[in-house]
């Protein structure tokens, strides 16, 4: 079986496995919520796993769409539709502005100017009052798409979701194949070479940029929309260093990567204390109990033994070993 046959029957397997997941029992708003995280870690991985930038303030375009987005729902009554694009076109902005400076950069200088702008912004949403400040941005109406789907139900709301994430997969899919893609991929590569062949390669990390930010925001958007409120967590420096985790963990580079590492990520943090009371119960060790407070630690131990053990994240590991086997058949 060709690995293109395999990926397919693995993305339709994931497919199938979402559309039946509220029927199977699952929690429609933490699917939810672990869709918008895998979306989130989508857009960042389109920049770092195919353009090579490292951004260290990707929490500011999910944190200031989330917060136009909410805004403009609740306080200037926009229908869902018309607060996801803002959520998404105020991602763009930020993108637009952040990747402006930051292409002007290389290495370690380029991502300190993405964390110290991003830094900049949440401290504007600290001390502006439309944010809410540490309260956050409470209440936002989730209303009916297009005056037809009422997205209190949250059934409605997880399959609108589930469409809207599926579809900004595919425009990054349809993204990477491109010959837009292509230069992208070879940018990361050698920026030198692909100068050398007559590429404005700041244009073309300025868009990749832009389009990171806005898929991003759209994640944001969709977050706020879900839970009903936008909060400072989602700017912190720490959302920029989960997303890394998620991309990292899961496989840099690879299209299903970000999917894997957003739900072990997500699912660590949310099902830990439960998988620490399991622990206790069987070993009897009662120190298990207090797992679900140690959420940081295992997440950080989790990335250790991803560095140390498989560099090519989850996902990048079994692609190799796949490779590895198809060409053990050949000989």
């Amino acid at each position: 079986m060709n690995s293109q046959r395999l990926t397919a029957i693995g993305y339709s397997l994931l497919f199938i496995g979402l559309l039946l997941a509220p029927a199977l029992g699952a929690y429609p708003v933490f699917v939810m919520k672990l869709m918008c995280f895998a979306l989130f870690a989508s857009a960042f991985n389109l920049l770092l796993g195919y353009t090579g930038m490292l951004s260290f303030g990707h929490a500011a375009f999910l944190g200031g769409a989330a917060y136009a987005a909410g805004h403009s729902m609740k306080v200037w009554g926009f229908t869902p539709e018309v607060g996801l694009l803002m959520g998404t076109a105020s991602g763009a902005l930020l993108g637009l502005v952040v990747g402006f400076f930051a292409i002007r950069r290389e290495g370690i200088y380029s991502t300190m100017i993405t964390l110290a702008l991003a830094q900049m912004l949440f401290f504007v949403f600290l001390q502006t009052p439309f944010t809410g400040g540490e309260d956050g941005l409470q209440g936002v109406p989730r209303g009916k798409l297009f005056g037809v789907l009422d997205l209190q139900s949250d059934l409605v709301m997880y399959y609108v979701v589930l469409a809207v994430v599926v579809a900004a997969f595919l425009l990054i899919v349809r993204t990477i194949h491109s010959p837009y893609g292509q230069v992208l991929k070879a940018i990361k590569e050698n920026e030198a070479r692909a100068i050398s062949l007559g590429y404005d390669t700041n244009r073309f990390k300025l868009l990749a940029f832009v389009l990171s930010a806005a898929l991003s925001g759209l994640a944001g958007s969709l977050k706020t929309l879900v839970l009903g409120f936008a909060t400072l967590s989602d700017a912190h420096w720490s959302a920029s260093g989960h997303v890394v985790l998620m991309t990292l963990v899961g496989g840099l580079g690879t299209l299903s990567g970000p999917l894997v590492g957003s739900a072990v990520v997500v699912l660590l943090e949310n099902k830990i204390g439960d998988l620490g009371e399991l622990l206790a119960s069987i070993s009897g060790i009662e120190w298990f109990h207090s797992l679900g407070e140690s959420v940081t630690i295992v997440t950080g131990l989790i990335f250790v033994i991803c560095v140390l053990a498989f560099r090519r994240g989850i996902m990048g590991e079994i692609i190799a070993w796949l490779a590895r086997l198809r060409a053990g058949h050949k000989t």
